[in-house]
């Protein structure tokens, strides 16, 4: 998911049945060298980690890997805005992941018919 402030990506674990129990998803962080120097990019980084340490909690999912990148308007972003686009891309996300395995469930109910 792409927002002005931020890109998400995840992807469903496939190290989730090797998972200490307490262990729910991965969460990783990244700025790259075209945000600008070093102090942007930590910067970048501790915003990152701040929107996610509110909204993760309470909208993901136990066994996926999430990666947040930010972006040149991280830094500057509004927190609020932020928090609340994490919050909608998590959501949809998930709609996603939800759409495509119904999507393989109807694929292999139809291999079984034949």
């Amino acid at each position: 998911m792409v927002f002005p402030s931020f890109i998400l990506q995840a992807a469903q674990s496939l190290s989730a049945p090797y998972k200490p129990e307490g262990d729910n998803c991965f969460l990783g962080y990244t700025a790259t060298k075209k945000i600008g120097k070093a102090f942007l990019r930590n910067r970048t980084k501790r915003r990152l980690r701040a929107a996610a340490a509110e909204a993760f909690p309470a909208y993901a999912k136990p066994f996926f890997d999430y990666v947040l990148i930010g972006r040149y308007s991280t830094a500057k972003a509004d927190f609020g805005k932020m928090k609340d686009d994490m919050r909608i891309a998590l959501q949809k996300i998930h709609k996603e992941f939800e759409k495509q395995n119904e999507d393989a469930r109807d694929e292999n109910v139809a291999d079984l018919a034949d």
